[in-house]
């Protein structure tokens, strides 16, 4: 039995197989180590009782995640899983990989994240080549949901929100300043809370002032990330995207690529579906 674990900071999706069949599926909350100790991975293992059923059976378990990118981050998750899962392999990998395997399998290309963060990379068929990307959601997540979050609570606070949505906005989250205030730079994983807006942008796309949050939100990403890509790898390279954003808006995401004459092959949602496709044929 093999596991595939494909984790955001927000959840985490988790695929148990054998020879390629599912024989559990389900989703914790996000397992991220720029975050969460090895205390709180070992916590969250010990009370899913799908995996204590299971910790046994499982031989390899297959980790990609956001906030994955160091040995020292990957360690803390090694260590939580071992300890839990005492007759696996384990191996962890960050989420730039996980998109790259899903998207390209073994073939060269670009693969870009856009969901709760955003990131992007040249994967040259076997490993994902390095770059000064991935600079998280203060710095960086340019038009992800932590971004688009930050930018509509600006826009609620500054009065900068057209008068309906911001009267949709109290009545769905009813949040005041002092507890959106609070809630960014007091409480912790506040980046949870900002990608936590979604589906205020879901259920107004069709709106002008979030369809242009969006469409700036991706002529960023296309400008910070996917450009100098392009650049330094060839405008010939392959460009996929992976994420609940770019699937959820696909069409102003491809009418954004289509304006800067790139072509998108695919986007796919949720990887691990592909990434447990990959790792069936591999064992």
């Amino acid at each position: 039995m093999i596991a595939i674990i494909y984790s955001g900071s927000r959840y985490a999706n988790w695929k148990l197989a054998v020879k390629g069949e599912v024989v559990a599926d389900f989703k914790t909350v996000g397992i991220n180590p720029f975050f969460n100790d090895e205390k709180f991975i070992t916590s969250l293992l010990n009370k899913n009782n799908k995996l204590i059923h299971f910790a046994e059976k499982i031989k390899k378990i297959y980790f990609f995640g956001a906030g994955a990118t160091s040995a020292e981050r990957n360690q803390i998750i090694e260590n939580a899983f071992t300890k839990f899962f005492k007759f696996s392999r384990v191996f962890v990998n960050d989420d730039l990989l996980a998109a790259a395997k899903a998207s390209c399998e073994d073939k060269e290309g670009i693969t870009c994240i856009i969901g709760s963060g955003s990131n992007a990379a040249y994967f040259n068929g076997k490993k994902i080549v390095e770059n000064n990307y991935g600079l998280g959601y203060i710095l960086g997540d340019e038009g992800s949901a932590n971004w688009l979050g930050k930018n509509l609570l600006k826009a609620f606070l500054n009065k900068k929100m057209p008068l309906n949505l911001q009267q949709f906005f109290s009545i769905k989250y009813d949040l005041d300043r002092k507890q959106i205030l609070d809630k960014v730079y007091k409480n912790p994983n506040q980046n949870n809370f900002l990608s936590s807006f979604s589906d205020f942008f879901i259920e107004h796309r069709n709106d002008i002032f979030i369809k242009t949050m969006l469409t700036q939100g991706f002529y960023l990403f296309f400008d910070t990330y996917l450009k100098p890509l392009l650049i330094t790898h060839g405008n010939q390279q392959p460009v996929y995207f992976v994420g609940t954003v770019a699937a959820n808006f696909q069409d102003y995401l491809r009418e954004v690529a289509k304006q800067n004459n790139i072509n998108i092959v695919t986007v796919i949602k949720e990887p691990i579906y592909n990434l447990l496709n990959y790792y069936a044929h591999k064992n």
